[in-house]
This record gives structure tokens, C-alpha cells and sequence, in this order.
């Protein structure tokens, strides 16, 4: 039987070029994962209700953290335009072992304002086939 815990000690480790090591990425407040397969409408005369057949499985996801000036993981694999190796791990602490993995292309966006602390966001699709360990 698995256990339940809090997506406080999540962690998301990201490669600093397309062939890097993966490294952790600082001060990620949340992160999401979506998994979704195209469905075909199949539906036939006499059928008694709509039918599909699932195409292609397709992985995207965002992440949401705290500006830093001492890391630019998220901004130099949004310009270069190479895959990056990443790992998005539920809960780093009660279960390390458990994670997510694959390569993506990621985009990111940063914003600051007066009112509030620097942020910075990506959004990512898989550039490879997503797992699970």
C-alpha cells in the first residue's frame, strides 16, 4: 500500500544544456504534470452512444517558483532550443525513489513587480517518451 504526503518537498531537477547532468532547480513553489491522449471520434450509424480509439499519448506540464539571480536553468534551455533531461519528483523526502522522467522543451516567463517578490514560470512538452519510476 503507497502512503499519502504533502507536495511540500516535491523537487524538480533540470539539465543545464541538452547533454548536462540534470541539477536541482532552486525555489520551485509548485509544479504540474498533464497527461492526455488524442481521441478519435469513431462513432457509427446504430452506434447507441459517441466512441473513440485513443491515438497518441502527449505529457505537458508547468512550474511556477521565486526569482533568483544566481541560476538561469529555466531561461537558458527556453532560448537555445535543445531538449533538456528533467525529473519531477513528488515527494523528494517520504518516497526519493518515486519520479517522473524524461526530456522536454521548455518555455519560461519572469515577472516582477512592486506589490510583490520576483516569480518566474515554465511550460514544458515532452521532447521524449515521459516515465515513471
Amino acid at each position: 500500500m503507497g502512503s499519502r504526503f504533502a507536495g511540500r518537498n516535491g523537487r524538480i531537477y533540470l539539465s543545464t544544456s541538452g547533454a548536462g547532468d540534470a541539477e536541482y532547480l532552486n525555489f520551485i513553489a509548485s509544479w504540474e504534470l498533464n497527461l492526455a491522449t488524442d481521441k478519435f471520434d469513431v462513432t457509427a450509424f446504430g452506434d447507441e452512444n459517441k466512441t473513440t480509439v485513443a491515438g497518441l499519448p502527449a505529457a505537458t506540464g508547468t512550474f511556477t517558483g521565486w526569482m533568483d539571480d544566481t541560476t538561469y536553468q529555466a531561461y537558458d534551455a527556453a532560448v537555445d532550443g535543445q531538449a533538456r533531461k528533467f525529473y519531477l519528483y513528488p515527494s523528494f523526502t517520504s518516497q526519493p525513489s518515486k519520479y517522473f522522467f524524461g526530456t522536454i522543451n521548455l518555455d519560461a516567463s519572469y515577472s516582477a513587480g512592486v506589490d510583490g517578490a520576483g516569480t518566474f514560470s515554465g511550460s514544458w512538452e515532452a521532447a521524449s517518451k515521459i516515465s515513471k519510476n
